[in-house]
């Protein structure tokens, strides 16, 4: 199946045909770098990481640009709550960005422009659209015409007049239609200014990402991703002043992430309920967060809690459990140089397929609009196929069991790194996880270790109630107790 995207401007998926063979430009709004990023921007931001990563492994040559906007009203409010130069904050929370895009394993965008980088470009922009008369200068700002441009919220799909029946124009503000926005500010006392032909002033916030966006991938380019809030009146007002200036179509297709809510209610610091990245990864591994967003669809509401997030760190430690797994067994068992295998059983013929066709299953799911969690899904089977494989132990028998296991795990690997998962030695990642999880529990390891020792003894007193007590004290507790014959042994469940 070709890959299919959900194109929110038509409402549809439809077939991904680059405007460049083999080519993709791609833009994705940054953040305003005022503060520190919270869990809505690590879902953006991984979402189309992932996209990114995904375009790369089909084949693509992707022009990946994910803007900085460090010029801004938040940001010259929190400058000045501060008592310091608005450059300096901004360049303060985009170190911050970096840093928490990092440790969330992003690879990075090709370019990575600052608005304030691209004025001369904004100020050509904004004069474009004044000579064809689809903006006005009002005093220093400069605003943007809405009836000038008929296809006005053809992305959003909203009605024109109810909104115009809503809308209001600010006391100073110079508007003709409530509905305009500003392409250009007239400068303020204390706030960052440079030289216009309507005087000094600074850009607005929708113009710096046509700017960019344009500077880099042309007047026309393939995709454009924002989070589901972006659409208005961000990504409407793009359009607008875009083909305005040019007179071409903007973007081929647009892409849209949906809601992070925090235990099923809207995320907002008046309720307390707002987490930032750098809060979240004291507690839980970046590999963890990066698993539980993408168990759901990029476009569907996903929400964040503590019992979410440690379901996902259970089910990543399925994953490095069978790696870790695959990884002594292929140790103990060189694959010899022919692998044949006498019989087959009816069992090892289906696990041998589920492991051939587990790329193309993987891909089918992807090229449906990066449906990560049937993908997702699809790996998950792959371990319970492995885990079969090494359950039945016949490698000396047969030996094409080898070739299969070690298949499996390359396979689990290399799709895996498509999605920025199992990056980790699996040993060292579940000896970090078994310790993030016994901090959850509150269960110190001497007390483990003393009552796995009292069930123990319980067992050859024959006391067998009490050590299924014990067992059921610990599993309580969240600890799950491991029988075999070398011993009894436990993991965080």
């Amino acid at each position: 199946m070709r890959l299919r995207l959900y194109n929110t401007l038509h409402g549809r998926k439809e077939p991904f045909v680059p405007l460049t063979p083999g080519k993709v430009g791609m833009y994705v709004c940054g953040v305003t770098v005022y503060d520190y990023c919270h869990i809505g921007h690590a879902r953006a931001n991984i979402v189309f990481d992932i996209v990114y990563r995904y375009l790369r492994f089909s084949g693509y040559d992707v022009n990946y640009v994910r803007n900085y906007t460090d010029v801004d009203d938040k940001i010259i409010k929190r400058a000045n709550e501060r008592g310091i130069d608005s450059r300096d904050l901004a360049e303060e929370f985009i170190r911050a960005f970096d840093e928490d895009m990092a440790a969330l394993g992003l690879d990075l965008p090709t370019m990575q422009p600052k608005a304030t980088e691209h004025i001369p470009h904004i100020i050509s922009i904004v004069e474009k659209l004044i000579a064809r008369g689809m903006a006005y200068p009002a005093d220093g700002d400069v605003y943007f015409a809405v009836e000038k441009f008929p296809s006005y919220l053809k992305l959003s799909k909203r009605n024109i007049d109810e909104m115009r029946a809503g809308a209001r124009i600010a006391p100073g503000e110079q508007k003709r239609n409530p509905m305009d926005f500003a392409l250009w500010k007239a400068a303020k006392p204390g706030e960052p200014s440079w030289e216009s032909p309507w005087g000094p002033g600074r850009p607005g916030w929708h113009i710096e990402c046509s700017a960019m966006s344009m500077e880099y991938l042309g007047e026309t380019f393939d995709i454009h991703g924002g989070g589901k809030d972006l659409v208005f009146p961000h990504h409407e007002n793009e359009i607008a002043q875009s083909e305005g200036a040019s007179g071409q179509p903007f973007v081929k297709y647009w892409l849209h992430n949906g809601f992070v809510n925090v235990n099923q209610e809207k995320m907002s610091k008046s309720l307390g309920n707002f987490f930032t990245i750098r809060d979240i990864l004291k507690t839980y591994d970046p590999e963890v967060v990066r698993f539980f967003i993408l168990t759901a669809h990029y476009r569907s509401p996903i929400d964040f809690s503590d019992q979410n997030l440690e379901d996902a760190r259970s089910g990543l430690t399925r994953f490095y459990e069978a790696l870790k797994n695959a990884d002594e067994i292929l140790a103990r068992n060189p694959l010899p140089q022919q692998v044949p295998c006498p019989t087959l059983t009816d069992d090892e013929r289906e696990i041998f397929d589920k492991v051939e066709a587990l790329e193309d299953r993987f891909v089918e799911a992807m090229d449906d609009d990066f449906n990560t969690a049937l993908a997702i899904g699809h790996l998950f089977d792959a371990v319970r196929t492995l885990n079969r494989l090494m359950a039945a132990n016949r490698f000396d028998e047969c030996p094409l069991s080898l070739a299969v296991l070690k298949d499996g795990r390359s396979k689990l690997l290399r799709l895996g790194a498509v999605l920025g998962l199992f990056v980790t030695e699996p040993a060292a990642w579940l000896a970090r996880s078994q310790s993030e999880g016994l901090a959850q529990t509150g269960v110190a390891p001497e007390e483990i270790e003393a009552l796995i020792a009292e069930r123990q003894q319980a067992r050859k007193d024959r006391n067998f109630a009490r050590a299924d007590e014990i067992r059921d004290e610990l599993v309580a507790k969240g600890i799950e107790l491991l029988d075999s014959k070398d011993g009894t042994s436990w993991k965080v469940k």
